[in-house]
């Protein structure tokens, strides 16, 4: 960080934009090219501690508005969203990379968030709950649970934002949002909408800076009552960790190591089609891309041979480009770890079919690449790639790929491809993730429950399930 000597975008605490306390910005850059685009006020724990004592001081003022008062700023959040998704991809793809037609679907997609808590609120209904005694009176409703911190990554830097804020704006809570540092344009950018949407001061703060000392702060400070995170496991137990001295609520959606499974009754095309939207969206950079893709050993060299035919159809480039249907990573580091991931394998003994190497260039590029004879020794086995490298395993019988599917920490996400019923039954009930897509690569929509198993996370968010997060049950018994 350095000190600023030029305009830079600024953090919206209490209804305000202010830079930091100490004068310094981060740089934001452009991964296709790692041309900085862009300059952010960099905080830390003071501007979060004003951030939450901003979030407290509104929040029985907006908890006290009616479900559908709440709901009518949130559907012009969404209004102003849909006017102007174009400007708000164009800011994505610009700090994250995705090809600008994936943007514009996540844009869509963050819409769709808000649009669905406009209306949710609506619908957190008590109940009367028969009673025991002829005197008594049984009722229950729900509160929010109030001042809320909302951490989210940079792959998907506004739709992650909407699936925690929505529902947690629609339930009457205030919140403090701290965007990842590579992608923070866009949180601002949709602050900005926000703002021109009239929610009031102090109900929705946005802090950018160092994640430790804002962590700290979210961690500590007893006015916030819960957490919401997506991210690493790494980070995410941590958080949980920490949580537990004032015993805050906690959501976490953490990482995935999602089995793609097509068995030998499968339309083959079908599934090809799913394992390129499932592996190669935004780069493979997806807690629920497909990491293991499993093929029955029968059909594997039909399934592999149409999968490259497919492949060399694909065109990489900068994401702003038209005809670009994969675009660079995130940064350096995720480069060195894919092909940590690529050298291991070939090391022991992996058939490189396809690409296999970082491009050469300003950008962090690495080409889609694909591997066959993969086995469970292999790195690629063990740990989510989160890059556009696909592996190829083979199983035999039903029996044995579900117990290598299920041999993971992680349970987020998984697919299986089949034409049988009975198979669908059987697998579905045999898998251990919380997300399952059957014939299907893109399970993910805002009236759905998303979250996982194990060390996949904790808690749900969209539909019901996501809006139920931020309150908490009171329960009133009357003796008349």
């Amino acid at each position: 960080m350095v000190e600023t000597q030029h305009s830079v975008e600024k953090m919206y605490i209490d209804g305000e934009w202010e830079a930091s306390l100490s004068g310094e910005f981060l740089e934001v850059v452009n991964p296709a090219n790692n041309e900085t685009i862009g300059s952010v006020a960099y905080g830390g724990r003071k501007e979060a501690s004003r951030a939450i004592q901003a979030a407290e001081n509104s929040f029985m003022n907006w908890k006290n508005l009616t479900a559908k008062e709440r709901g009518s700023i949130l559907e012009e959040i969404y209004n102003l969203m849909i006017q102007e998704r174009k400007e708000l991809a164009y800011t994505l793809t610009l700090e994250q990379g995705k090809p600008l037609k994936e943007a514009e679907g996540e844009i869509n997609q963050a819409a769709d968030f808000v649009k669905w808590y406009a209306e949710e609120g609506k619908r957190l209904y008590g109940n009367v709950i028969p009673q025991s005694d002829s005197d008594k009176r049984i009722l229950t409703w729900y509160e929010p649970v109030g001042v809320t911190a909302a951490i989210t990554p940079w792959n998907f830097p506004i739709s992650m934002v909407t699936r925690k804020l929505a529902p947690a704006l629609s339930a009457g809570c205030t919140v403090v949002l701290k965007p990842a540092e590579a992608t923070p344009l866009s949180a601002i950018k949709l602050f900005e909408l926000f703002e021109r949407a009239g929610l009031p001061k102090g109900v929705a703060n946005l802090v950018i800076g160092d994640p430790i000392d804002i962590g700290e702060e979210f961690l500590t400070n007893k006015t916030v009552k819960k957490i919401s995170f997506t991210g690493s496991t790494e980070v995410g137990k941590k958080l949980y960790r920490g949580s537990a001295d004032h015993v805050k609520r906690v959501s976490l959606e953490l990482g995935g190591h999602a089995p793609f499974i097509v068995f030998d009754d499968a339309d083959l095309e079908q599934a090809v089609e799913g394992v390129l939207q499932s592996k190669f969206r935004n780069a493979g950079q997806t807690c629920v891309s497909a990491n293991r893709i499993y093929v029955q050993k029968n059909i594997v060299n039909d399934f592999t041979d149409l999968l490259i035919q497919r492949f060399q159809e694909m065109k990489m480039g900068n994401g702003l480009n038209e005809d670009t249907t994969i675009g660079p990573v995130i940064n350096k580091s995720a480069i060195e770890k894919i092909q940590k991931q690529v050298e291991d394998a070939q090391n022991k003994n992996a058939n490189l079919m396809l690409g296999g190497k970082p491009v050469d260039g300003e950008g962090f590029f690495f080409e889609p690449t694909i591997l066959t004879n993969v086995t469970d020794d292999m790195l690629m086995s063990k740990e989510e790639t989160f890059g556009p490298v696909l592996g190829v395993w083979t199983f035999d019988t039903d029996e044995e790929v579900i117990k290598r599917a299920n041999n993971t920490d992680y349970g987020l996400a998984s697919y299986f491809y089949t034409q049988s019923l009975k198979r669908t039954y059987q697998i579905s009930e045999g898998l251990e993730y919380g997300i399952i897509g059957l014939n299907d690569p893109n399970p993910a929509v805002a009236q759905a429950p998303f979250g996982g198993f194990k060390e996949s996370g904790i808690g749900r968010e969209g539909g019901f399930y996501g809006i139920q997060e931020f309150v908490d049950v009171k329960y009133l018994s009357i003796k008349l």
